[in-house]
């Protein structure tokens, strides 16, 4: 619903005044009460808003939000001496997360360490690789059998036994933070694991947790919903419902049978969640990855994705955050069509997101040679809202899918469908010419989708080169790979590592041989650390130190130069399709070569400094180039000039 602005502000003052005493008498004795009520007061016009929009139909409305408050109210009680701290120095210093310093990696917990005390070992490594943002892929209880890769959780206050215990995951909060690093952790809030203790409760017929879930008795209202709606994994878990026998209900399951959808129509749900959340924040994470937003909220006769209500929960979220831990940040997921993409990014909502348009977009460029649709689209679509950045990443732990817009690919002449088809020939190893070896995932006969799976290293062509033992191949593989990583270190943004890139990490087929991972392909690009490439990352005679060598660097270049600092990045075309080109904060000009071949660009079509001298400095060989009237750029290079 909306509502009248002044209505809505005469509202909150007289609902606030009414919630006030209780949260007066509750944080009598803490020292900082008058910060909570300053930030509690400047901040309750904007989630009251967003609060009532959501629930304002609801007969209890204001008990469930002066509920609501009071949980918020205890959080912070609880919240730690130190992250109070962290708290007013972020918000005296809000672009933190825009500097050239930050430099992300992410992993999962038990692949590449172990457990959490592994991971507290492996700090010294993330302080040599220039680490500051580290994202560790989930690490919470799930099921044993059913886990969904640690999606399907079964309670947000418990680790996983098996890599430790929440103290543990304090004191590794504290031991990043003290060398310079963020912890992000994922928050799940589309679903929970049908092992999570409401679920469970649910199971054994209790009304309250039932209703926490969207449930129904016949498939009357299930039939209504499923035409509008996508199926997101048709191999594994074809339908977006299950039926559930022991109470005789189908529950809505969008992504798998075992992970049930939350019932945010219900305002008790919301509030849990947020405790939850604000429990992960108060352990240190400064950084919640949100987990499939599009699909929070349902109504009949949608997709059921991308709904105004879906952002209502986000930005009320928000606000609830900033009153009792501003540090925390939201990073959204959101892995749709690129407009609605950008629609979640916004100071008030999702501060960072992933910037699956680029990553689409490089992969494109690497297989075709040509980037002028990657120019194209980054130019529409790759500006952000102030106090906002893309998280710019080459791959992931899931599946990369070919998500450009088909109106950006026709603007550019180019058909959709056709295009996909191409890449997934191309990248699955298919297509003639493919130096790839990725693998499909969840190919869909009846609309021809299909994404693709591989490490970084085999999609781009190390694995096949590696096999052939020739040089020449394997040193073109290795340009590949940082070639794309120095456009996600050099375009406007937060640069994320999937750790085990930097060191040319190949797929892994051993998940073949387990039986539990065998079923999902997207475990061939989750390898486990390897110890042995790792000692080898400082020797000068395999792919492995090249590509080392040369991602450290790039790192060490980046965060030396504040002009990649924040967002500002400007596309030009400078009359050469294999050459992409872009200009940071007005001083550096970056210009990348997709080509296995030298290419000439005319020097006057460069971006101006004002050289007197006919020179450029390239910072990454740390050379001057004389530019007279063409400039050559090696195969599958790139110069970053000052």
């Amino acid at each position: 619903m909306h509502y009248d602005s002044q209505w809505l502000h005469e509202q909150s003052v007289i609902t606030l005044e009414r919630i006030l005493p209780a949260i007066l008498d509750l944080t009598q004795s803490d020292p900082d009460q008058a910060l909570f009520l300053e930030r509690l007061r400047n901040h309750f016009p904007v989630l009251f808003e967003y609060y009532l929009n959501l629930y304002g139909e609801h007969y209890d409305c204001h008990f469930h939000l002066e509920a609501t408050v009071g949980s918020l109210a205890q959080a912070f009680l609880q919240r730690p001496s130190e992250l109070r701290q962290l708290d007013r120095h972020r918000q005296q210093n809000e672009d933190w997360f825009q500097s050239q310093k930050m430099v992300g990696a992410v992993c999962y917990v038990d692949l590449y360490a172990n457990d959490l005390a592994g991971i507290q070992q492996k700090i010294p490594y993330f302080n040599e690789l220039g680490v500051t943002y580290l994202h560790l892929m989930p690490l919470f209880d799930a099921p044993e059998l059913n886990s969904d890769g640690g999606y399907a959780v079964s309670s947000f206050r418990k680790v996983n036994p098996k890599l430790g215990d929440m103290n543990d995951l304090r004191v590794l909060t504290t031991q990043l933070r003290e060398h310079g690093i963020s912890l992000v952790l994922d928050f799940v809030f589309n679903h929970t694991a049908d092992e999570h203790e409401w679920a469970k409760k649910a199971l054994q017929g209790e009304k309250q947790y039932q209703s926490y879930y969207l449930m129904f008795d016949d498939r009357g209202k299930p039939d209504e919903y499923e035409p509008f709606l996508r199926e997101i994994f048709p191999d594994q878990a074809p339908g977006s419902f299950t039926f559930r026998p022991e109470i005789n209900k189908w529950v809505w399951t969008t992504f798998n049978t075992f992970q049930w959808d939350l019932n945010y129509s219900n305002p008790e749900v919301f509030r849990v969640m947020l405790e939850e959340m604000l429990y992960l924040a108060n352990q240190g994470a400064e950084i919640l990855r949100l987990d499939a937003v599009p699909f929070v909220w349902k109504q009949v006769g949608t997709t059921c994705e991308n709904l105004p209500e879906a952002h209502w929960i986000i930005r009320a979220f928000n606000a609830f955050v900033q009153i009792a831990c501003p540090a925390l940040l939201f990073k959204s997921e959101a892995i749709v069509h690129p407009r609605d993409v950008r629609s979640y990014i916004d100071p008030s909502e999702c501060q960072i997101s992933y910037n699956p348009i680029l990553m689409t977009h490089l992969w494109d460029a690497l297989a075709t040679r040509e980037t002028f649709f990657m120019r194209h689209a980054m130019s529409r679509r790759f500006s952000m809202p102030e106090n906002t950045a893309w998280i710019n990443y080459v791959r992931s732990h899931d599946d990369i899918g070919w998500g450009f817009a088909d109106e950006d690919a026709s603007e550019v002449g180019i058909n959709g469908f056709d295009h996909r088809r191409f890449l997934n020939s191309f990248y699955t190893g298919d297509f003639p010419t493919s130096f790839a070896k990725g693998h499909p995932f969840n190919y869909n006969p009846r609309t021809q989708d299909m994404r693709i799976v591989g490490t970084t290293a085999s999609l781009a062509g190390l694995e096949q080169a590696l096999a052939t033992k020739d040089p020449l191949a394997v040193e073109m593989a290795v340009r590949r790979i940082v070639l794309i990583y120095s456009v996600v270190f050099s375009i406007g943004g937060i640069p994320l590592i999937y750790l085990g890139d930097e060191l040319g990490t190949l797929n892994d087929y051993s998940y073949l041989d387990d039986s539990q991972k065998s079923p999902d392909s997207r475990w061939l690009h989750r390898p486990s650390f390897d110890q042995q490439q790792f000692q080898q990352r400082n020797l000068s005679t395999d792919a492995t130190s090249a590509v080392f060598r040369r991602i450290t660097h790039l790192i060490s270049v980046r965060k030396a130069q504040p002009a990649f600092a924040g967002m500002s990045t400007e596309f030009f075309d400078l009359g050469n399709n294999h050459i992409f080109s872009y200009v940071r904060s007005g001083t550096i000009t970056v210009l990348t070569n997709f080509s296995e071949f030298p290419q000439q660009i005319d020097s006057q079509l460069l971006p101006k400094f004002g050289s007197p001298d006919g020179k450029l400095f390239d910072l990454i060989s740390q050379q001057h180039l004389m530019i007279g009237s063409t400039l050559e750029i090696p195969p599958l290079s790139v110069f970053w000039l000052s």
